[in-house]
């Protein structure tokens, strides 16, 4: 049966709601729409302008002006100034204003849901989760601030920094912010690179609107770095992406006491030993297929017991076949609006040329000796007639990667996953252990007790025993040990803590000089 784009959901009709929503963040000439910067308090114009084309089908979006050193230093000039007169503000004003901006960003949720699908290629109902988790987590922390500041805690010395990945504009970036602005800090946030910029166009639009100081710049990380790193009114560095990246940016803190918490990646494995209740595996390892593993709590590696690989097997192929993924918006001609959008586990990459590279990796892989378990084709996928899929990868499995090759010490970043099969638990851990440092790890194991005298070697923040751990919500401390952190620990109070200053004094973190926060 031939598919259709649904109706109501085409790209132009989604940008002209944007931009009602939000005229004063667009520039229009003709067909041509491009987005404005939110600096020194105002949406204005400017920047050397690139097209941001969609990973669903390669189409173009919109232009984004990326603004050059000289402008981002004037935009952090001014948020230093404003984040005065904000850490200022009584925390009642501070509070009413975030609400303010919680419930108007709340009647756009379908729109900043339905940017995502297009922007990052997230399916609908990933979509909307991550504008849900955004709005529902700030909430819990309105009602939990005055708690959090009772023991004398003030405002950073000047506005946070954010740095962040494209993957989750809403439930990482702006609900960051809008916990940075709530205990007193002005925000700077650049725009991603590769996805999500109008949906947080709207979002900071929204902010601007109900008073909070927000700034909203978009550039290259090589241009602009220097400004939203090292600047000195800059008050703490927020940093989400890759290792690499990461580096650099704590590099260029190396001579400062500049407040930091960077998260970068760190390959995530689970361990079976010793285990035989599949079915509930089997569960958890379907979700973990959502938004194609293109997250940080994602797990890509398993480490199998030589004895259960077998049973392993029988349980785990099953899951990756039965994975579904194609055009986030395609639907049959039975299809009315109001019906539900497609039920996918994902869509596509976030690009073409991150899907060129990943495919590149699995066939370095399995020329270097890695088994090819299962390669999944596009064909019979959901995608339209003469559809564009550079972008979408079919999901892979590799049995035993080659200790030279990028996936066998890295995250892929994407539905391809990896197994290595040992025989004591010395192997496990090791194995487990093997990009010096994780976010989270898992244990899949009948003796708990064992399970847990096991995690205890594991370097991962959080171990999950028999199930998945996440980044997690409301009161869930989030972190990393070895290489995939720097600095302090966020969510919950931690978060409230690491962007403001007094109390006890005590900040949790991975410091070189001091002992993780323990994993829970």
């Amino acid at each position: 049966m031939a598919l259709r784009p649904a109706e109501t959901t085409a790209w132009a009709d989604t940008l002209n709601r944007a931009r009602t929503a939000a005229p004063e963040a667009f520039d229009t000439a003709g067909d041509l729409v491009t987005l404005r910067n939110l600096v020194q308090g105002q949406w204005r114009s400017g920047g050397t302008p690139g097209a941001v084309r969609t990973p669903v089908d390669q189409s173009l979006l919109v232009h984004l002006p990326r603004l050059d050193a000289d402008a981002a230093g004037q935009a952090v000039a001014h948020a230093a100034a404003a984040h005065r007169e904000w850490a200022a503000t009584p925390l009642a004003e501070r509070k009413a204003r975030v609400t303010a901006a919680l419930d108007e960003l709340t009647a756009h949720r379908d729109l900043l849901a339905l940017l995502l699908v297009w922007e990052i290629g997230k399916p609908w109902r990933l979509a909307c989760a991550d504008v849900d988790r955004a709005l529902d987590g700030v909430r819990w922390y309105v009602a939990e601030i005055d708690r959090m500041l009772a023991d004398g805690r003030e405002p950073l010395p000047g506005p946070v920094s954010n740095i962040a990945s494209w993957n989750y504009p809403m439930s990482v970036l702006v609900h960051a912010e809008l916990v940075q602005l709530l205990a007193g800090n002005a925000v700077i946030a650049k725009t991603p690179s590769q996805g999500g910029a109008v949906c947080l166009t709207v979002a900071h639009a929204v902010m601007h609107r109900a008073g909070l100081p927000a700034t909203l710049l978009s550039g290259s990380g090589e241009e602009l770095s220097e400004v939203l790193v090292r600047a000195p009114e800059i008050g703490a560095v927020a940093f989400v992406g890759g290792r690499s990246n990461g580096g650099k940016v704590a590099a260029a803190l190396l001579d400062s006491d500049k407040r930091h918490f960077i998260e970068q990646e760190g390959l995530n494995a689970w361990g079976i030993w010793n285990f035989s209740q599949w079915d509930t595996l089997a569960a958890h390892l379907k979700k973990g297929f959502e938004y194609g593993k293109q997250r940080c709590t994602a797990y890509p590696r398993f480490v199998v017991q030589r004895d259960l690989v077998d049973e392993f097997l029988d349980m785990y192929l099953p899951v990756v076949r039965s994975v579904r993924f194609g055009h986030p918006l395609a639907v049959d001609e039975d299809w009315r609006p109001g019906d539900p959008l497609p039920e996918l586990d994902f869509g596509p990459l976030i690009s073409a040329a991150k899907a060129d590279e990943l495919r590149r990796k699995v066939d370095e892989a399995v020329r270097g000796g890695a088994v090819p378990l299962y390669r999944g084709k596009l064909d019979g996928a959901p995608f339209l007639d003469g559809q564009n899929t550079s972008a979408y990868v079919a999901p892979s499995v590799l049995l035993a990667p080659p200790g030279h090759s990028r996936l066998m010490h890295a995250e892929p970043f994407g539905p391809v996953d990896t197994i290595v099969v040992v025989d004591t638990t010395e192997e496990l851990l090791a194995a487990m252990n093997a990009s010096n440092g994780a976010l989270v790890a898992s244990l899949a194991c009948d003796d708990t007790e064992q399970a847990e005298k096991l995690a205890v070697d594991l370097q991962a923040f959080k171990v999950g025993i028999n199930k998945p751990r996440s980044r997690g919500d409301r009161d869930e401390p989030f972190g990393g040990r070895g290489a995939s952190w720097k600095g302090a620990f966020v969510g919950g109070d931690l978060l409230v803590q690491a962007v403001t200053t007094g109390g006890d004094g005590r900040l949790y973190g991975n410091f070189p000089d001091y002992s993780s926060y323990p994993a829970t």
